[in-house]
């Protein structure tokens, strides 16, 4: 039988060893099971585009409008530009049909089907949802964007092309069509027609268009608005912000007002979906 302990000496606990590689305590525990939540979400969501032939139309699509517009309606080869001006000013008209058809399926096609309860059976947060869906649709947006980059290279036989009002054009893209698919998902979370998502997503889209667009500000200035208000309205569009990424400068004010949107907007969707 071994001896007792000497009454004096304190009793040391023994610590358990650290296991190899990272380890979480706390906060972090969560932390790292809501981007492993986060990050399961959106694998899901962005391969399940390409299980259905639309997600192929769309790119299809995306880019005969986009480089056809450029090519044809802007005579782009007989302008002489050596630039990507022209495929720029057209892609927010473009966005309008094609993000909305993208962002009209997020939630609408969920509630019609009943899959969005079961979903949120699942160890799975709305925000957590929201953000996912959207991130997935963000990144097969970004695709399709990534396929017209063979125009740059097009540039090359056409001339010397300054690259930098090119690549910060292509992120403004990016940026601006993030905030047309924070608009597409909350229309189609308030409704479960996927029609009706479309057309309420576009519309709101289009008056964030145009109150920023140039010739509607010169509308308002012939009517006799005052100029104070008539660069306030257009500040809250989508235009000003976007153009000037494409002239080559990005500022703090437009990443900011981009990304502030998308946040409002899927702040905005959570919302609804918890009602």
């Amino acid at each position: 039988m071994s001896s007792p302990l000497p009454p004096n000496e304190p009793v040391t606990e023994i610590q358990p060893t650290p296991s190899p590689g990272l380890s979480f305590s706390g906060p972090d525990i969560v932390q790292a099971k809501f981007m492993d939540v986060l990050w399961t979400l959106t694998k899901r969501e962005f391969f399940s585009y390409f299980r259905s032939p639309v997600a192929y139309v769309f790119l299809a699509v995306f880019l005969v409008a986009s480089i056809g517009m450029t090519w044809f309606i802007g005579r782009f080869f007989e302008s002489g530009d050596a630039s990507l001006a022209l495929f720029f000013n057209f892609l927010p008209w473009v966005y309008l049909f094609l993000i909305p058809a993208v962002g009209m399926r997020l939630w609408a096609e969920e509630k019609r089907s009943g899959t969005w309860e079961l979903l949120f059976t699942y160890p799975i947060t709305i925000p957590q949802a929201v953000v996912g869906k959207f991130l997935a649709g963000w990144a097969f947006i970004a695709i399709a964007l990534a396929a017209t980059f063979t125009m740059p290279f097009t540039l090359t036989f056409l001339g010397t092309p300054d690259w930098g009002p090119i690549l910060t054009g292509y992120f403004g893209a990016f940026l601006l069509a993030g905030a047309y698919l924070g608009i597409a998902s909350l229309a189609s979370a308030l409704t479960r027609n996927q029609v009706i998502g479309f057309v309420l997503s576009f519309i709101l889209c289009l008056v964030l268009v145009l109150v920023g667009w140039s010739v509607f500000n010169q509308l308002l200035h012939s009517i006799g608005f005052p100029v104070g208000l008539v660069d306030f309205v257009a500040n809250l569009g989508f235009l000003p912000h976007f153009e000037s990424m494409v002239r080559g400068l990005i500022t703090l004010a437009d990443v900011a007002f981009f990304l502030a949107f998308i946040v409002f907007t899927l702040w905005m969707n959570a919302i609804v979906l918890q009602r």
